[in-house]
Parts: C-alpha cells; sequence; structure tokens
C-alpha cells in the first residue's frame, strides 16, 4: 500500500532540478511527507528513498539528525517549540514551558486529546536575542511572557495556522 499521495511523490519530483544530486533533495523531501502525514513513519522513509534513488538508510539518517521529523505517531496540526537554550532559559523558558504544558493538560512531546497541539521544546532556534522563544508552525515568537502566550494559544486555529503575525523578532529603532 502505497503511503504518499500522488500529489507529495510531484512535489518530491518537482524538487528535483533545484538541487545538484538527489540526496539534497532529501531535507525538502521530508518536509513534504511531514506536512502531509504529520510524521514520517517508515514505510514512508522507504517510498521517499524510492523516489529519490537512496537506500532508505540515507533518509534516515537525515531524518534522525533533525528533531522536527517525528516517526511514531502523528503530531497536533499545531507544533509549539518552546526553546530551553542557555539564553531562553536564563529567561526562564523552563518557567514558561511548565506553564505551557498546564495549559495545554499535557507533558512537552505529548499532543492534546483533540490532536491541535503538540507540545516540544527545542534545545536551540538561534534568536538569542528575542529569548525565550518559541516556534509556533514555521512562525518564530519572542520574548515570551506567559501573557504574550494566553494570546498565542488562543490565536491557534485548528488547521494548524494562526490568526496572529508572527512578532518580528528585530529591534524597534
Amino acid at each position: 500500500m502505497k503511503l504518499l499521495s500522488d500529489d507529495v511523490q510531484a512535489a518530491i519530483r518537482a524538487l528535483f532540478p533545484r538541487y545538484p544530486t538527489r540526496q539534497a533533495a532529501t531535507l525538502p523531501a521530508l518536509h513534504l511527507v511531514n506536512e502531509q502525514l504529520g510524521y514520517v513513519p517508515p514505510a514512508a522513509v522507504v517510498e521517499i528513498a524510492q523516489l529519490l534513488e537512496l537506500v532508505p538508510a540515507q533518509v534516515q539518517d537525515t531524518l534522525s539528525f533533525y528533531g522536527f521529523f517525528p516517526q511514531d505517531e502523528p503530531q497536533g496540526r499545531n507544533r509549539l517549540w518552546l526553546c530551553r537554550s542557555i539564553s531562553c532559559a536564563a529567561r526562564e523558558s523552563e518557567s514558561l514551558l511548565k506553564y505551557l504544558a498546564r495549559r495545554l493538560g499535557i507533558r512537552p512531546g505529548e499532543t492534546t486529546a483533540d490532536g491541535s497541539v503538540t507540545l516540544q521544546f527545542a534545545e536551540c532556534l538561534g534568536a538569542c536575542d528575542g529569548a525565550p522563544a518559541m516556534l509556533v508552525n514555521d512562525a518564530l515568537h519572542t520574548n515570551l511572557t506567559e501573557e504574550k502566550l494566553d494570546t498565542l494559544l488562543a490565536s491557534l486555529r485548528p488547521d494548524g495556522e494562526t490568526a496572529s503575525k508572527p512578532q518580528d523578532p528585530r529591534p524597534k529603532t
């Protein structure tokens, strides 16, 4: 049974001319599959490898390097990645992570019962100047407080989009 839709397979094939080798298209292919399925199960790794003319271990190697691709079960439609690097930790990201967990009724690494939110921590989001920072789906949010988290949670929509725009991490001049 084929796991990847015809559209995702076509989108992966469309990547080929953009990269010097098919192996170089592995990461974008993983993102496409993760967007479709909410995770990248082992059977999808095999299908990606076939499309890229690689062995599954090469695709798995790329997948396992990044924390963005779960393999065991689909993630929530909204994924919250709270940074806990040294800069964010110094600005209370751990207490914000606990706050989010209480608000959502889940622990980090879990998904709400309705499948709308997965809460995770990130080792570093590269936004130290805006610590504490969080990635919500693909949008970076910085200088977080409990109040900002409340507003952000209220803006989450069931389809995985946010009603609010991400904050601009650049300082105002």
